[in-house]
C-alpha cells in the first residue's frame, strides 16, 4: 500500500483556489480596502516567483474574517465552492485519483492553502486526509490569524512527518507518490520515492527533465 499525496491549487485544479479565495471575498464586498485586489494580485506573484513572504500573506487573506463564526464561515465556504471551485474542477483529476484508490492507496492533499478554503475543497474531492496551513480559533470564532507552521515549501516536511506520526501504518517516503505543478513544492518533490510533475511551473519543468522525472498533465 503506497501513500499518494497530492498538492491542490494548479495540480488538482485548473486554478488557484486561494487566490481566488481573496477575489471571492472582494467580490462579496467583505473587504473594505481599495488595494486589495492589488494585494492579492501581488501576493500570487510573489508565490509563482517562488518569494512569498507565507505568514504576511495568511494575514493578509485571514484579517476579513475576524469575528465571524464557523457558521457565518461555513456559508461562505459553501458558497465559494459552488462558485468558484466547481468551475476549476478536472475530469483527470477524479481519474487519477481513483487510479490510486482503487490500487488501495492512502491519499493525502497537501496544501499551502488555509484550511478555510482546504477543508471544503479537500471534501469535495473526496479525500479522508488533508493537510493546509492552520487557522486560529477562539472559541467558535475566527480571530483572523493564522496558527502553527504554514504547510507551505520546507513547511510541508515538517506537516508530512507530524502527520506520519500520528498514521503509523503509512508507507515510506520510498512508497510515496508526490504530484505537484510547483517548484515551491520542491523540498518534498526531493524527498519521495515517486515525484510528479503535474503541468509543471517553468522552473519545475526544468528541474523534472533534469531529474527525469515524470512530467504529466490533467488538463482537458
Amino acid at each position: 500500500m503506497a501513500l499518494a499525496i497530492f498538492d491542490l491549487d494548479n495540480t488538482l485544479l485548473a486554478g488557484d483556489s486561494d487566490h481566488r479565495w481573496g477575489e471571492f471575498l472582494r467580490e462579496r464586498g467583505l473587504v473594505n480596502t481599495e488595494n486589495f485586489q492589488e494585494k492579492n494580485d501581488q501576493f500570487y506573484a510573489d508565490y509563482q516567483a517562488g518569494c512569498l513572504d507565507m505568514r504576511a500573506y495568511l494575514d493578509f487573506v485571514l484579517a476579513p474574517l475576524e469575528g465571524k463564526t464557523r457558521t457565518n464561515v461555513r456559508t461562505l465556504q459553501r458558497q465559494f465552492v459552488s462558485d468558484c471551485i466547481e468551475p476549476m474542477l478536472l475530469n483527470k483529476a477524479f481519474d487519477l485519483l481513483n487510479e490510486h484508490r482503487v490500487a488501495g492507496d492512502i491519499l493525502l492533499m497537501m496544501t499551502a492553502t488555509h484550511a478555510v478554503v482546504a477543508e471544503p475543497v479537500a471534501a469535495r474531492l473526496g479525500f479522508q486526509y488533508w493537510l493546509g496551513s492552520g487557522v486560529e480559533l477562539c472559541g467558535d470564532c475566527y480571530t483572523g490569524n493564522a496558527e502553527g507552521v504554514p504547510c507551505f515549501q520546507e513547511g510541508k516536511l515538517l506537516h508530512l512527518e507530524q502527520w506520519r506520526s500520528q498514521h503509523p501504518g503509512a508507507a515510506p517516503p520510498e512508497q510515496t507518490w508526490f504530484y505537484s505543478d510547483s517548484h515551491n513544492d520542491l523540498p518534498l518533490l526531493s524527498n519521495v520515492g515517486h515525484p510528479v510533475a503535474v503541468d509543471p511551473d517553468p522552473t519545475l519543468r526544468t528541474h523534472a527533465e533534469k531529474a527525469g522525472w515524470p512530467i504529466m498533465s490533467l488538463r482537458d
